[in-house]
């Protein structure tokens, strides 16, 4: 669950970012829907956690913020690339992470709660491929 607001965290932030600075409708699309798919994910896991007792980060880690500001050094084309490639990284890391916590969480309910949010996750990854294949015909 830490793991996953990590996720939200740095997929709301980054989509933020590509709202702001990409030229290319798609990409600020795509950003947007990780905004308000992330949002919502976001407080589910956060409903989750204070039910569990868990505390939850609120905050970037190091390496999000890390991977946040290489990506906010980029602009144009190679700012919308950058985005596409870490969209693929980070969804497939997130879609393993869930795939574990859905056959070895101790609790029944985070165990569900992963195996629901794999499904979501594994929409945003194939919208990244395509993205980057829209991308790398430019």
């Amino acid at each position: 669950m830490v793991d996953q607001a990590e996720i939200n965290l740095a997929e709301i932030e980054i989509g933020k970012l590509a709202q702001q600075k990409s030229s290319n409708a798609e990409v600020k699309k795509f950003g947007k829907m990780l905004v308000d798919e992330h949002t919502k994910s976001a407080s589910e896991v956060s409903a989750l956690a204070k039910a569990k007792n868990f505390t939850l980060p609120t905050s970037l880690t190091e390496e999000g913020q890390d991977e946040y500001n290489k990506l906010s050094e980029k602009t144009g084309v190679d700012f919308d690339k950058k985005f596409a490639d870490m969209m693929i990284d980070g969804h497939e890391k997130a879609i393993d992470k869930l795939q574990k916590a859905s056959k070895d969480a101790t609790d029944n309910d985070v165990r569900l709660w992963a195996s629901n949010n794999i499904a979501g996750l594994t929409a945003h990854l194939e919208h990244a491929k395509m993205l980057k294949q829209n991308l790398e015909k430019k």
